[in-house]
């Protein structure tokens, strides 16, 4: 179906977290990402380690860069003739010099994809705080920015999500497959964040249940119905409570329940970045080796085409005032002009703990 959109959208704005390309990126880089929350130096050492065993580059933006191209094939094909920029939270190159360029080329109201699912802070919240601080950055003549909804259980997502694990499953040795555990992770958020997340009136945790929902529904679509949720990639100071079991951890318990054989499903990432290729690829599966325990990790969505063909539909969508297309139950939200808040106190930034 071809929409017509030169009155209503005229660019896309592809919005992501940013990563570094180069060795001497990777400290600035996240001390960019860590400002004000109180994270250790010790742990910001032991991450910047992490990146220097890939040469000092994150996958991110590489994977962002593909995912444009593939995106713009797929604008075609739906009609939608609109140029896409790329801008980042936490580096280069950065949103505010990314919608300056818009303004400069003429741009007045642009769609705007978050390379997040979710809701809560960091996954919703703070994606309208980039759009609001590149406006005001940029000033008179910025474009008028629409975020697009969150999208964690949009009928592409889940089935790319389903795939990945048949695709894991069918990897692992005969021996262990039919007994493999599958395992759905996400990164952890602090405990007080994720009460927070969502409008109050919904009951707050939105982050947590819509992983929840998530994995239901993957799990549902491999005809799985018992399997495990937990988390990874904590970053704050270890005084503050954050959402648990870890997926090493996890990995003990399963063993000394005689598992032999996990499938890890990332459920919680849209692609193969950092926290998937150290925190899984590398110590989640280093630690099933330790136990004698086959490893599998499930493909993100981020390169298989269902991904790309997700941005035109969630714009018609939002275009055409359709209602959203998911399979899901719970609180689906997101999509506002310039920034604006959800609701009232929706997902608000937790107060950091002074060092």
């Amino acid at each position: 179906m071809t929409v017509g959109v030169d009155d209503k959208f005229d660019a896309l704005l592809v919005l992501s977290f940013g990563g570094p390309e180069k060795p001497e990126d990777v400290r600035p880089f996240l001390e960019n990402v860590t400002r004000g929350r109180g994270v250790p130096p010790e742990r910001l050492d032991a991450v910047v380690e992490h990146y220097m065993h890939f040469g000092g580059v994150s996958p991110i933006n590489a994977l962002n860069r593909d995912l444009i191209e593939r995106v713009r094939g797929e604008l075609a094909t739906a009609g939608l003739d609109l140029p896409i920029y790329f801008g980042n939270r936490n580096w280069h190159p950065m949103v505010e010099d990314t919608v300056a360029q818009m303004r400069d080329d003429g741009i007045r109201n642009a769609a705007v994809f978050a390379t997040s699912a979710w809701g809560g802070y960091s996954g919703c919240r703070q994606y309208h705080e980039d759009i609001v601080r590149a406006r005001e950055a940029v000033g008179d003549g910025a474009p008028t920015l629409t975020k697009l909804r969150q999208y964690y259980d949009h009928p592409l997502v889940i089935g790319a999500f389903a795939d990945g694990i048949r695709a894991a499953r069918a990897a692992l040795p005969e021996a262990t497959r039919d007994g493999a555990r599958l395992v759905f992770t996400a990164h952890s958020v602090p405990i007080a964040a994720d009460r927070n997340a969502g409008p109050p009136e919904l009951g707050g945790n939105l982050y947590s249940r819509q992983v929840a929902e998530a994995s239901r529904l993957v799990a549902g679509a491999v005809g799985v119905d018992d399997f495990d949720l937990v988390w990874q990639s904590r970053s704050g100071p270890p005084q503050v409570p954050w959402l648990d079991p870890d997926i090493c951890d996890h990995l003990d318990v399963l063993s000394t329940n005689d598992v032999r054989a996990v499938i890890v499903c990332p459920v919680g990432f849209v692609s193969d970045h950092l926290e998937v290729v150290w925190d899984l690829d590398t110590e989640a599966r280093d630690k099933a080796a330790e136990l004698g325990m086959d490893f599998v990790r499930a493909a993100t969505p981020g390169q298989d085409p269902r991904f790309a063909q997700l941005v035109p539909t969630l714009i018609s969508e939002r275009l055409a005032g359709e209602p959203p297309l998911r399979l899901g139950v719970e609180p689906l939200l997101g999509s506002t002009t310039n920034g604006v808040s959800c609701a009232v106190n929706c997902c608000a930034a937790v107060q950091r703990p002074k060092r």
